[in-house]
């Protein structure tokens, strides 16, 4: 039986809005919510894995405090309001560390969103607006054939909430799906990182509160907002990419 314990640093670099904060606090939360979701569906379809998880958080915005590596197993970066391609002092110390992690062997990295597109800049490849426009609320992902032995589904539809990219594909990177507006949607090498541009972690009532914000302040137009809400509570797969998360903290244990 695989038995592992680990050890998890959230990097929040963003925090909630209204409700949602004063239901989680910070992403931090949200985040320990799905991995724990994901190992609880990795250990119903498989008996042999019996998991701990040690969620630490990590606000690195506001106070930009990081976690030692030798303390952990996994780095997981979140999403945010802020633009990955920024030179803010607190975006490019993130990048820093980012390389610094990708630099070693032992842990592990995860990227969502903003951290999907902080890993891609990370490894020297394009970010920026995109010229297609936006995505929100949940969206189809076509997989490609990795995608679909890491999701375990044949489409993944998934939350998004984003007008940032990737461009392309690092070098040595796996390319697990797309879709119209963005060609990068999920990047994996074995044992050593996996992202997405979605938000498994989001929830219909987290997005409707981002549409209505971004609809008030005028981020969104009428049509944008009211295709967003359409779509808001369709179901979704963040489970099934959380415990994708999960498989892949479990791969190096399978195959030692």
């Amino acid at each position: 039986m695989v038995k592992p314990s680990l050890r998890i640093a959230v990097l929040e670099c963003d925090e909630p809005i209204g409700r949602t904060k004063e239901k989680y606090g910070g992403y931090g939360n949200l985040f320990k919510e799905l991995l724990e979701s994901g190992a609880k569906s990795v250990a119903e379809q498989d008996d042999d894995v019996e998991l701990g998880l040690d969620v630490t958080k990590y606000d690195v915005v506001k106070h930009e405090v990081y976690p030692d590596l030798e303390n952990i197993d996994a780095v997981l970066l979140t999403g945010s309001r802020y633009n990955s391609y920024d030179n803010d002092p607190w975006i490019l110390k993130l990048v820093e560390f980012t390389k610094k992690v990708l630099a070693q062997e032992r842990v592990l990295l995860i990227g969502v969103c903003f951290g999907h597109q902080i890993i891609g800049r990370a490894m020297g490849v394009k970010v920026a607006l995109s010229d297609r426009g936006w995505e929100v609320s949940v969206t189809p992902v076509q997989l490609t054939a990795k995608g679909k032995d890491l999701f375990k589904v044949e489409e993944l539809a998934i939350h998004q909430m984003h007008r940032d990219i990737v461009y392309e594909f690092p070098e040595g990177v796996e390319s697990l799906g797309h879709s119209p507006r963005c060609d990068v949607q999920g990047m994996y090498i074995k044992h050593r990182l996996i992202t997405v541009q979605g938000h498994p972690e989001f929830t219909g009532d987290i997005v409707a509160e981002l549409l209505d914000s971004r609809h008030e302040r005028g981020i969104f137009d009428d049509a944008m907002y009211e295709d967003g809400m359409m779509r808001v509570r369709k179901p979704h797969d963040g489970i099934a990419v959380g415990a994708a998360f999960i498989r892949f903290l479990l791969e190096r244990y399978r195959s030692a």
